[in-house]
């Protein structure tokens, strides 16, 4: 029978603390929310417009609604106040705007979106944020797959949205096209989109990269979600999304390399390579758009989108400086946009690029704080992956892989930005603003307002005011320690200070 003393050497290990039932649902929830965000337009070709719209609005409630309750802590003067600023200009777009309804309707979206964004930052930890990313992205994964496995086995032939089996104008229209044993043709998803798949396929990659390398238990089933998620990134087939791994390839090369330098100076070589890199990809891209984009399998005007652009571009200079007003998305029941462009037989949504886009609606003033808003989340993001963690005297604390997500949702989201607008809605923004402020809430892995707020929700001691992980260890009185004790101490403490 084992005998235990209550010395700390003989002591049973006690259970883990485990979580209160309100912040498992709190984090149901917020992964909800994540899943609503990243399967896009699925809701739409599920369920219809108008349920689509009391769904997200609701969600918005009832997040604010937790917000109030909750009263996580917020530092109000460390919010994303650039992102603020880009808002509130949209707002002020509804003043002169040309088509108000659709103006007013889309800024409900950017509202509920943005406030989605703060609230999901404010109450989770770093950990528990990727954590929940990666179950978001898992729920878009398994549904993509067993709908198109659905579509092919029981229906066996394309379906319309609202699960509607009929012959379409065009292929453009299907919400699957049955192409799941038709390689290579390619996959839609829930989202009804390759072009949408295929970057949240990329993020997925990249999530559960991040997830293995941090040491997340279960680590054969990240592998097989990795497959999934490759198989599915390539069966999209979406040429952008090619351009963005290859840029996450490049951003991921150059932090892990930036993270070995040593001494003063010693990343500007890396700077200048990255630089190299950057602008001969971009410059090779430009000249060898022909041959590349039709080995991709796509037109060297990004199939059609060219067009689209100088339509879009023409009706921007119209009104150069503020925009014709804020819709994003383009409401194809506005008579403004309705039969404006057309491609394949429908009405464009959008610009097909976010800077274009923007300068149509918001003006030269809101692509510049467009640019401002993405230079600071980029940088800060930047920085918080290759800087090492230090909020004292102490600098040898380790990398988290955890940091590396924001600057390669970055990469991601710019260059996505080039042949869609995707990044000024749904999980694009939201992203944007949830990582930014969460860079500048809790700027290390560990700390911060939110971590301590989480710890009180499980129930851990932790005392007001003090940042969570920052705790130093209570003094013992000193007593005079015997040469064989002095010595011990010595080697367990390698700088020799005993503290």
């Amino acid at each position: 029978m084992a005998v235990h003393s209550k010395h700390p050497a003989s002591a049973p290990p006690g259970p883990p603390v485990r979580e209160k039932t309100g912040h498992l649902m709190l984090r149901g929830w917020c992964i909800f929310v994540l899943f609503m965000a990243l399967s896009g337009t699925a809701w739409v070709h599920a369920f219809g417009e108008l349920t689509a719209t009391v769904i997200t609005i609701a969600g918005g409630v009832l997040s604010a609604v937790l917000w109030i309750v909750l009263r996580p802590p917020v530092q109000w003067r460390r919010l994303p106040w650039f992102v603020v600023a880009y808002v509130v200009w949209a707002t002020l777009s509804l003043a002169w705007s040309a088509w108000p309804q659709a103006t007013a309707l889309t800024l409900l979206l950017l509202y509920i979106t943005s406030l989605q964004a703060l609230f999901i930052g404010s109450v989770l930890t770093w950990r528990e944020l990727v954590r929940a990313i990666a179950s978001a992205l898992k729920w878009v994964l398994a549904l993509s797959i067993l709908f198109e496995l659905w579509v092919a086995v029981f229906i066996g032939e394309p379906v319309l949205p609202g699960f509607v089996v009929e012959k379409a104008d065009d292929p453009i229209e299907y919400w699957s096209r049955n192409n799941l044993f038709d390689f290579p043709g390619r996959l839609q998803g829930i989202m009804g989109n390759a072009n949408l798949l295929a970057p949240v396929a990329l993020l997925a990659i990249v999530v559960f990269a991040i997830r293995l390398a941090s040491g997340a238990p279960r680590r054969t089933f990240l592998w097989i979600w990795m497959a999934l998620s490759a198989y599915l990134f390539i069966r999209a087939s979406s040429a952008t999304a090619y351009l963005a791994a290859a840029a996450v390839a490049v951003v991921l090369v150059t932090v892990l390399l930036m993270r070995r330098a040593t001494r003063p100076g010693e990343r500007t070589k890396y700077y200048a390579a990255y630089a190299a890199v950057g602008i001969g990809g971009l410059l090779g891209l430009w000249l060898l758009r022909d041959a590349i984009f039709t080995a991709l399998g796509r037109s060297a005007d990004l199939t059609g989108r060219e067009g689209i652009w100088e339509a879009v571009l023409a009706r921007a200079a119209e009104r150069p400086w503020v925009g014709w007003g804020y819709a994003t998305p383009w409401v194809p029941s506005d008579p403004a946009f309705d039969e404006w462009i057309i491609d394949h037989g429908q009405t464009v949504m959008q610009a097909h690029n976010m800077w274009v886009d923007v300068a149509m609606q918001l003006g030269i003033i809101g692509v510049v704080l467009l640019a401002v808003l993405y230079f600071a989340f980029v940088w800060r993001a930047w920085f918080f992956a290759v800087d090492r963690p230090r909020w004292d005297l102490r600098a040898d604390r380790p990398y988290s892989p955890l940091t590396l997500l924001p600057t390669l949702v970055g990469a991601i989201l710019l260059v996505q930005g080039l042949a869609e607008s995707t990044p000024l809605l749904l999980w694009g923004w939201l992203f944007v603003v949830m990582l930014g402020a969460k860079i500048k809430q809790s700027p290390h892995v560990g700390v911060g307002p939110a971590e301590q707020s989480a710890a009180i929700e499980r129930g851990d001691p932790v005392e007001l005011g003090e940042p969570v992980g920052r705790r130093l260890p209570a003094r013992r009185p000193a007593r005079r320690a015997s040469g064989t004790e002095s010595s011990v101490a010595a080697a367990g403490d390698p700088a020799g200070s005993g503290a």
